[in-house]
């Protein structure tokens, strides 16, 4: 639940949909409409490295590791 919240007050992902205990995040570049991303969260308390790897997968991150401690520092 912490990723979704920190994503989401960003910004720059819009919480659409919750599908089952899953959140559905969009996000759309401003100024390049080619640039949009859909991002899944387990809503669980807890989630696998494998999950986050592939949620900064998601969310256009570049570095794993800053991208978990930029959710870290934010959460």
């Amino acid at each position: 639940m912490e990723v979704v919240k920190v994503l989401v007050n960003t910004g720059r992902f819009k919480w659409r949909r919750t599908t089952g205990d899953h959140a559905q995040l969009y996000y759309e570049h401003p100024t390049n409409e080619a640039d949009r991303r859909q991002v899944t969260v387990p809503l669980h308390d807890e989630l696998r490295p494998g999950t986050l790897r592939d949620i900064a997968e998601s969310a256009g991150a570049n570095d794993f590791d800053a991208f978990y401690e930029w959710i870290d520092r934010n959460s």
